[in-house]
């Protein structure tokens, strides 16, 4: 830009300025002059056009980020807890087909499951693939819907499309591989489940919303074993020393450490699998008692059959189950605002159970908090550098007044870009105000400085503007 504004005669010595500057010169001189000659028009102007702008502000879109675009994907697929790694892998492949059918989509490449010590928990049922994407003249949105409406053919697994950098992100602030998680936190298990269900009912009309997901939970047989604690007492147990008895017959239990191939393996004495087969055979087992008694677990406990969910997770001590879901074509403010009122309107939650929202959006209300702050420090601060540098606080006002112009104008570009305001935007709206104090203080001090010399105010005005 400066190669293509400075004049270049100026190297040879003429001093002329390039025609561009030239051209902007000339096209300036009649808006000066209007402005000098009506100071009142101009000010009422630039009153209604402040005014406008700080109305407008209200109803821009506003995100945590702006949008990237990494040129892949990374999509999260999940079946039901308890399918097979055979059977998942074999959805997973399904995935990939119908994904490599779109032209966008140059490779895909899937990790299926995660290693039994993996500091992530994530059963045979999940994937993440990674698919590298090619331009192909449509856009980033166009080509998420289309690959969206191929994966939707696959039977039996859900899906979650994000980028590498914005997935991670999503999942540092809320734990989940989505922009948005609605939370139904509860004591009452089967009471959440339900809720979550009528959550995602409620909200799956909302403009915008995609990739709604409830987050998988099954009922799995099971073996419940209740201990008796009158039965346990007969032998001189405690509740606790029966469950514990229990569990040994079941689990085995510890006996010492080896040492193989450099690494160190517990030893774990315990029955053999067949006492595992049935809830009879583990009422046969025989456990030792305190008193030297031999008996079956059946005397001490109950053994049936019975359903419970294949897992239970929980925040701050409570279940919670979790509803997924990504902004689309919206901003996520608006998208969290309307499933906020769907769910106020829509849902009645038991009692003892709550919704609590999660996502980008809580990190950007945080950072507009802040940033707001911030920005008044910052206005504060350039008034006494302003009062500081001009020495007349007549002046330091007459600068200050840019910067609602400036704010107003930065408004206007975020409608023209994309309509959405994310804190990089607040953090170039403070550049903005530090570029227009800048220019302030040159014409203020330019144009004191030609008062002195004698050139008359309205004069020195006008020069210290062109200049």
């Amino acid at each position: 830009l400066c190669s293509f504004l400075l004049p270049r005669s100026v190297e040879r010595g003429a001093g002329r300025e390039p025609p561009v500057l030239r051209w902007l010169s000339r096209a300036y001189e009649p808006a000066l002059r209007f402005s000098l000659a009506k100071p009142r028009t101009v000010i009422a102007g630039a009153v209604a056009f402040t005014a406008a702008g700080v109305i407008a502000i209200s109803f821009v879109g506003r995100s945590f980020l702006p949008e990237f675009n990494e040129g892949s994907l990374t999509v999260a697929a999940v079946t039901l807890p308890g399918t097979s790694l055979e059977e998942s892998n074999m959805l997973g492949a399904l995935a990939e087909r119908a994904m490599l059918t779109d032209p966008a989509v140059v490779s895909t490449g899937r990790r299926t499951g995660r290693a039994e010590k993996d500091e992530h928990v994530q059963g045979p049922e999940s994937a993440e693939i990674d698919v590298r994407l090619r331009p192909d003249g449509r856009t980033k949105e166009q080509v998420f819907e289309d690959i969206r409406a191929k994966l939707a053919s696959v039977p039996g697994m859900q899906f979650n499309l994000g980028q590498p950098i914005s997935h991670r992100i999503d999942h540092m602030l809320s734990g989940q591989r989505a922009s948005l998680s609605i939370k139904v936190i509860g004591d009452d298990l089967p009471a959440i489940r339900v809720t979550a269900r009528q959550v995602r009912e409620a909200v799956a009309d909302v403009p915008g919303l995609v990739d709604l997901n409830v987050e998988q939970m099954v009922d799995v047989p099971q073996v419940i074993v209740d201990v008796d604690p009158f039965g346990a007492s007969q032998f001189g147990l405690s509740a606790g020393a029966a469950a514990e008895l229990a569990g040994m017959a079941l689990w085995g239990r510890r006996a010492g450490q080896g040492f193989e191939d450099g690494a160190l393996t517990d030893v774990v004495v315990r029955h053999h699998d067949d006492v595992r087969d049935s809830a009879e055979a583990i009422g046969r087992t025989r456990v030792a008692t305190p008193g030297g008694a031999v008996v079956p677990l059946s005397s001490l406990a109950t053994v049936r059959k019975d359903l419970g969910p294949n897992y239970i997770l929980r925040e701050n001590v409570q279940r919670r189950v979790v509803v997924t879901a990504n902004a689309a074509g919206r901003d996520l403010r608006a998208v969290v605002d309307d499933v906020r009122e769907r769910v106020d309107q829509r849902v009645t939650l038991p009692a003892g159970v709550r919704v609590d929202y999660a996502g980008q959006f809580e990190r950007e209300e945080a950072a507009a908090t802040r940033l707001l702050l911030l920005g008044c420090l910052v206005i504060v601060g350039i008034g006494l550098i302003v009062g500081a540098t001009l020495r007349s606080a007549r002046r330091a006002l007459i600068v200050l007044s840019n910067l609602p112009l400036a704010l107003t104008g930065g408004v206007v570009g975020v409608y023209l870009v994309d309509g959405v305001l994310s804190v990089a935007s607040l953090i170039g709206f403070l550049s903005l105000f530090g570029v227009a104090t800048r220019n302030g203080i040159l014409v203020a001090t330019r144009s004191r400085d030609l008062e002195l010399a004698g050139v008359a105010r309205v004069e020195a005005v006008a020069q210290s503007a062109r200049e």
